[in-house]
C-alpha cells in the first residue's frame, strides 16, 4: 500500500514511522523544502524525535503533489491551527478513493467544528474519511512501544484501508463508527490534562488528580452525549484511555503547560519553553464555547478557560472548583 502522511511534525513523524515500519510505501510531506532535504539525508526528524531513525520505506519532500500522488492512504496530522492553510492544496492532489485519516485534535474556535467536519466540509463530496484517537505519545509510537489506538468512520471500508496501514508489531488498532465520540474524546481530554498539570504543579496532590480525571471525564461524557456521541465510547481508548494519559504522562504537552502555570509561571512563559503546540490551550476556549452553545455544565473546563484566557489567579481556579455545591454524582 501506498501511504502518504502530510505533517512533519512530532505525531506525523511518528505515524509515519509506523506506517513505514509494516513496509508500506510511505511519503511525508514537509511544508519546509530545507528541512525535508535533511530529514531524507539524514534519516531523522532532527526537531522532533531526532533519536529515532526513519525507515527506508520512508521518502521525505516538501512537494505535496508528488507525496499524494497514488496513495491509497492519507494521513493528515497537521496542527489544528494550521489545517485549513493546507487543505486546498489536499484537495487539489487527493485521489478520490484515497481514504484520508484525520491525526489532528481538536474544535475550532468560533466555527465550533471538529477537525472531522473541517475536512467534510472542504475535501472533494464522498471523499473516504476516518478519524484517529486513542492513548499514543509520538516518542512512544515511534519507539515501536506497546501503543493501542481507535480508527472511526462511517464507512466499514474506510475504517478497514485505515487499520490495515496503521496496525502491526506493538500498534493495535480497534475501530468504532462513533466518528464525533472519538473526535471529542480526543479534543476534549488536553483541556482536562492541562488542569491536572495545574493541581500537580500546585503540589495539590494525587488524591486531586484523580477526582479531576474522574470530573473531567464525566464532563466529556455530557458533551459528547450532547453532540450525539455513543456515551460508552467515553470508556474506551478515545476517552478514558487517552485521557489518563495525557493527565499523568510526563510527555503530556498539555500537563505541561498545567504544571508551569501550577507554580506561578504565565502561560508566555511556559509556551516559550515547550516550543511546540499544545492543543489544550487554543481547545480550552473552543470547548468552553461549544458547551454554552449546548448548554452543558463543564466546570473544570469552565475554569481552565478563566485561567488561559481570563487571567484568572491559580488559587482563585482551585478555590472555586472546591467551593462549589454538593451534587449527585451521576446529576
Amino acid at each position: 500500500m501506498n501511504v502518504a502522511v502530510v505533517g512533519a511534525g512530532s505525531w506525523g513523524t511518528a505515524l509515519a514511522i509506523q506506517v513505514g515500519r509494516n513496509g508500506h510505501r510511505t511519503r511525508l510531506w514537509e511544508r519546509h523544502p530545507e528541512r525535508a532535504e535533511r530529514m531524507q539525508v539524514e534519516r531523522r526528524n532532527p526537531r522532533y524525535l531526532a533519536d529515532v531513525e526513519l525507515p527506508s520505506t520512508i521518502e521525505v519532500s516538501s512537494d505535496l503533489a508528488w507525496v499524494l500522488e497514488g496513495a491509497g492512504v492519507c494521513i493528515e496530522a497537521v496542527p489544528s491551527v494550521g489545517l485549513r492553510e493546507v487543505l486546498p492544496a489536499l484537495a487539489a492532489h487527493l485521489g478520490a478513493a484515497t481514504v484520508v485519516v484525520c491525526a489532528t485534535k481538536g474544535i475550532e474556535v468560533d466555527t465550533l467544528l471538529t477537525m472531522d467536519e473541517i475536512l467534510e466540509q472542504n475535501l472533494p463530496k464522498g471523499q473516504p474519511l476516518v478519524t484517529l484517537g486513542g492513548p499514543s505519545f509520538a516518542k512512544e509510537v515511534a519507539m515501536g512501544l506497546p501503543t493501542a489506538v481507535v480508527v472511526a468512520s462511517r464507512s466499514t471500508e474506510a475504517n478497514h484501508r485505515a487499520a490495515e496501514a496503521l496496525h502491526g508489531g506493538f500498534f493495535r488498532v480497534y475501530d468504532t463508527e462513533d466518528v464525533t465520540g472519538v473526535e471529542l474524546g480526543a479534543a476534549l481530554k488536553n483541556v482536562i490534562a492541562v488542569a491536572c498539570g495545574v493541581s500537580d504543579g500546585a503540589g495539590l496532590g494525587t488524591n486531586a488528580r484523580a477526582a479531576l480525571i474522574t470530573r473531567g471525564l464525566s464532563e466529556m461524557s455530557r458533551l459528547a452525549s450532547a453532540r450525539g456521541a455513543n456515551p460508552l465510547t467515553m470508556m474506551g481508548l478515545a476517552g478514558l484511555g487517552d485521557l489518563v494519559l495525557t493527565c499523568t504522562g510526563d510527555l503530556s504537552r498539555n500537563r505541561r503547560v498545567g504544571l508551569g502555570l501550577g507554580r506561578g509561571q504565565t502561560l508566555a512563559q511556559v509556551l516559550a519553553e515547550l516550543g511546540q503546540v499544545a492543543e489544550g490551550v487554543v481547545t480550552a476556549r473552543s470547548a468552553w464555547q461549544l458547551a454554552q452553545r449546548e448548554g452543558v455544565e463543564m466546570p473544570i473546563t469552565e475554569q481552565v478557560y478563566c485561567m488561559l484566557y481570563e487571567a484568572k489567579p491559580v488559587g482563585e481556579v482551585l478555590r472555586d472548583l472546591a467551593g462549589r455545591g454538593r451534587r449527585s454524582e451521576r446529576g
